[in-house]
């Protein structure tokens, strides 16, 4: 790993890292918060999924997260949100497809399917490279944004017992059955609808074979709340399911980061108290 830049934080450390990824066959940069705490021993990671759009940085600079982090001794790991360096068809004409917009699957339609395997870089290469250089425990809790909370949604489900805890703000719960869903898919899995469901939230929830707990918060003033995230369709799918479910809408709160920096305590509370 080459490191990129070290800056303190709450009396912890803010490090962004590049390395060669063996998952998507290029250069990946990831940030990593390494608590006070990590001086003296081992800490739990929560991994931090961005939406469309953004990279590792994000989260770092808008969040407000580590001065809680330090508190309760947790670390936090930001992955970029797509490959970098390639120049394939359409992979930049647009926000929501291609270049940070690599919604956390493994693409099957070429050329994507040669790099754009940000699941398994997230799920497995992240992770190893992580506990293998870094003083953390093997705890792992997950948790996203938008595009990311869809990702940290089916990280979870898809994982039983990888995760202890997961939490999204204003995710995707529904892709196959929104325009940013339908379009991504199309292009990262081909046409043939059936092959998208394994990468849905809401499709996946019936047949979970573990009952993780979803902590979520969804602005209602959230300018994308009915076309594109659609939480009520995950809400039906817990409660037919009988898997728990925490969605709180929160009044006058947009998608952006000044809803996920009012309300991120909450989330690491959340995710330190299943990690201790």
């Amino acid at each position: 790993m080459e490191l990129l830049s070290s800056t303190k934080s709450f009396g912890g450390w803010l490090k962004r890292y590049k390395h060669e990824s063996l998952s998507v066959k290029s250069d990946m940069t990831f940030a990593i918060y390494l608590p006070p705490q990590a001086e003296t021993q081992k800490v739990p990671v929560l991994y931090w999924l961005s939406g469309l759009t953004c990279n590792d940085e994000n989260f770092t600079q808008k969040a407000g997260a580590f001065r809680k982090a330090a508190e309760l001794g947790l670390a936090i790991v930001c992955p970029d949100t797509s490959p970098r360096g390639t120049d394939y068809p359409n992979e930049h004409e647009s926000y929501d497809f291609g270049s940070a917009a690599g919604f956390y699957v493994n693409a099957t339609v070429e050329p994507y399917s040669n790099t754009y395997r940000m699941y398994d870089y997230v799920v497995q290469e992240l992770p190893h490279l992580v506990e293998a250089n870094f003083p953390v425990t093997d705890k792992r809790s997950i948790s996203g944004h938008s595009m990311g909370g869809h990702g940290a949604l089916i990280c979870a489900l898809k994982n039983p017992g990888k995760y202890q805890s997961v939490s999204a703000f204003a995710p995707i719960v529904n892709p196959t059955n929104c325009p940013w869903g339908e379009k991504a898919f199309t292009g990262y899995l081909g046409e043939d609808k059936a092959t998208w469901n394994e990468w849905d939230a809401t499709l996946l929830i019936e047949s979970a074979s573990e009952r993780l707990p979803l902590f979520i918060d969804q602005g209602e003033a959230d300018n994308f709340l009915v076309e594109q995230l659609k939480p009520e369709a995950l809400e039906v799918a817990c409660e037919k399911a009988g898997h728990p479910i925490t969605l709180r809408r929160q009044p006058g709160y947009d998608h952006s980061y000044y809803f996920i920096a009012s309300f991120i305590d909450d989330h690491l509370e959340h995710h330190s108290r299943a990690l201790s």
